[in-house]
């Protein structure tokens, strides 16, 4: 019950980011808060967005994993007499974690990605620069093949790491 209000809270940020566009959000926050009263520098606008939105699509997966542990293991803890920091820190992340990790690698390569809208708040980014580069020297498909390839070295590189941290995890688990 004391819980409620953080629920509704959660639940409204997590539909609100996920079910408007990325490009709005970024616009409202870098256009619409000033008029508001609140400034922010393209940087902090565009780091918002992206965090903003990638947090809500983050947190229902870890809602989902969390809600994929079986009942049995929650009832095991709670006859055991865990405490609910002990059910969740020795029982349900361990088990969780693992099972999160394949989507967050692709929510980090999502969020690569979804990085170059802020080239539309004339935020700095690898795509800024290629538009750049792009109106110096005509050069469209050289520039943007070399961009491709950057943003595919990248995601390449974070789906490596993921997977590394999803095998390492999966061996605690294990050990545990």
């Amino acid at each position: 019950m004391r819980w409620r209000p953080v629920r509704y809270l959660a639940t409204a940020y997590v539909e609100i980011f996920r079910g408007t566009s990325l490009i709005v959000q970024l616009f409202w926050l870098y256009y619409a808060l000033p008029l508001l009263g609140l400034s922010l520098s393209p940087f902090v606008a565009g780091t918002a967005a992206l965090a903003l939105n990638i947090g809500a699509y983050g947190a229902e997966v870890v809602r989902g994993a969390l809600e994929a542990v079986p009942k049995g293991q929650r009832e095991a803890a709670v006859a055991l007499g865990f405490t609910p920091a002990q059910r969740i820190y020795r029982i349900f992340y361990p088990q969780a974690l693992p099972e999160m990790m394949p989507t967050f690698g692709n929510l980090a390569v999502q969020n690569l990605k979804d990085s170059s809208v802020v080239s539309l708040i004339s935020l700095a980014d690898l795509t800024y620069y290629a538009n750049n580069l792009q109106n110096l020297t005509f050069e469209t498909a050289r520039i943007y093949t070399v961009t491709l390839f950057a943003y595919f070295g990248l995601a390449l590189l974070l789906t490596w790491g993921i997977r590394a941290l999803e095998r390492r995890l999966r061996r605690w688990k294990t050990r545990r």
